[in-house]
């Protein structure tokens, strides 16, 4: 049986609580946004691209991600869950916690001029920040998980994700 750890939803659900965002629109990314992401244990991965600005004195996130083309059929749907789990950073501080809001898009080799959707954080900006990078935070965790019916130790197997920078591919 495929069930999802518990852990991961009651997590992202957690640290979606931390931190309250409103919905600020659609912007183009610039060129260089920061990248981030990781892959999945069986193959494949996931691409963050994710860009801070200041609006009315406050941080505004804005970002896409997209998702491998080629992965195993066990991981496809999980992004959504692996987001939910996501932080951006501005220097040491939370800007976002929960990235669920960026909008997918497909694989490419650059993600500067997409259109981005843009969450108003409750971090105030601050001077400097224009010279700090977001940084994009995901933990590791378990995705998929299977065990045979009777639970037995050892039997079954896992499939994790790991943050190890831009996973998608192109």
């Amino acid at each position: 049986m495929k069930t999802f750890t518990i852990a991961s939803g009651v997590l992202a659900f957690g640290l979606a609580a931390c931190t309250t965002v409103q919905p600020a629109g659609m912007t183009t990314l610039g060129p260089n946004p920061a990248l981030g992401g990781g892959t999945y244990s069986s193959g494949g991965g996931l691409t963050l691209a994710v860009e801070s600005r200041e609006q009315a004195g406050q941080t505004l996130i804005c970002g896409v991600f997209a998702q491998s083309r080629q992965q195993a059929v066990m991981t496809r749907g999980v992004a959504r869950k692996v987001l939910g789990t996501g932080s951006v950073y501005i220097g040491d501080e939370a800007a976002v916690r929960g990235l669920t809001f960026l909008r997918e898009v497909p694989p490419a080799a650059q993600y500067g001029g997409l259109e981005a959707p843009c969450v108003l954080s409750e971090r105030q900006w601050r001077p400097g920040d224009e010279a700090r990078r977001p940084v994009i935070r995901i933990p590791r965790q378990i995705v998929v998980e299977e065990r045979d019916a009777d639970g037995g130790i050892g039997t079954g197997f896992a499939i994790r994700f790991r943050q190890t920078g831009p996973g998608a591919g192109i």
